[in-house]
């Protein structure tokens, strides 16, 4: 949803904006040429090898205008700070998987390919869902596939989970949830095992409490006026945004701009069919009388 961002960020000449997702780097070029001539992006990018790609591409284009660090942003106001990033026009979260996750890190992201099942947006941290899906228990994982995938079949695939143990790879734990569901939930529009999928990747990357954390961060951030853009890609994350723009609306402190989430359109569906699912919601920091 490039367009939408760019509308809704409204980026100025000379500003100063913050990309928490920068991924391969696409939305943070497109505003690079918008706050032309001075103006400057940090940029986060948690996955190393990720971090390493962009930086030596975009580092080396853009100078001291584009600031990149290796970090989770639920660090946002530290780095932020140490950075000279204080007060800041804009804010960008773009919580989906980068197509490099998908296609090209190897860590299980994909049903396509048979890889370890690994799942970490960075290889720094230390679980994985190799470690899920082999040593929780029944209990903790029926709950992570129902809380977090919204899985119905939660119970039956954590069953055959146990019973398939040792799983290593995406293909045995496909196989897993294949057994444990019924035929005609596998023939649904979208992949029998996605819910279970998302639920683990969520797990393994604290997903949901780090969105919790860097909301009002983000807020903190932006000057008077300034926007907060999150693309949101499942209903947990959409949630959490709308509750926190809500409550912050009653104290003062913003002013949602979107009342309801916006969604791509068809054609950027069917270009991009990774965006079907994406909401964005829009909020601006409103300037408190004393």
């Amino acid at each position: 949803m490039t367009d939408e961002v760019i509308m809704w960020l409204a980026p100025k000449p000379n500003a100063r904006l913050i990309d928490c997702t920068v991924g391969e780097g696409g939305h943070s070029k497109l505003l690079l040429a918008r706050i032309q001539p001075n103006g400057a992006i940090l940029g986060f990018e948690w996955d190393h090898a990720l971090f390493s790609r962009v930086q030596n591409e975009m580092c080396l284009a853009y100078g001291d205008r584009f600031v990149l660090v290796c970090e989770n942003f639920a660090n946002l106001e530290r780095v932020a700070s140490s950075r000279g990033f204080k007060n800041v026009s804009g804010v960008l979260l773009d919580l989906g998987l980068s197509s490099w996750h998908i296609k090209e890190s190897g860590r299980g992201f994909t049903f396509q390919n048979n890889e370890p099942l690994d799942m970490r947006f960075s290889d720094k941290a230390d679980l994985t869902a190799m470690e899920i899906v082999n040593y929780w228990k029944r209990a903790d994982i029926e709950y992570l596939l129902f809380n977090y995938g919204q899985e119905r079949f939660a119970r039956r695939i954590t069953r055959e989970i146990m019973r398939s143990r040792p799983l290593k790879t995406t293909f045995d734990l496909i196989e897993a949830i294949r057994n444990a569901t019924p035929g005609g939930y596998r023939r649904q529009k979208i992949h029998f095992a996605t819910k279970t999928f998302q639920a683990l990747r969520i797990a393994v990357n604290n997903e949901l409490d780090n969105l919790q954390t860097v909301l009002p961060q983000a807020v903190n951030l932006l000057v008077p006026n300034g926007r907060l853009v999150v693309i949101s890609f499942h209903s947990l994350e959409d949630g959490i945004v709308k509750r926190f723009i809500k409550e912050q609306s009653r104290t003062g402190t913003v002013e949602a701009l979107t009342k309801k989430p916006l969604t791509p359109s068809i054609n950027e569906v069917v270009r991009n069919p990774y965006a079907r699912s994406a909401k964005l919601r829009v909020l601006k920091k409103t300037l408190i009388s004393e």
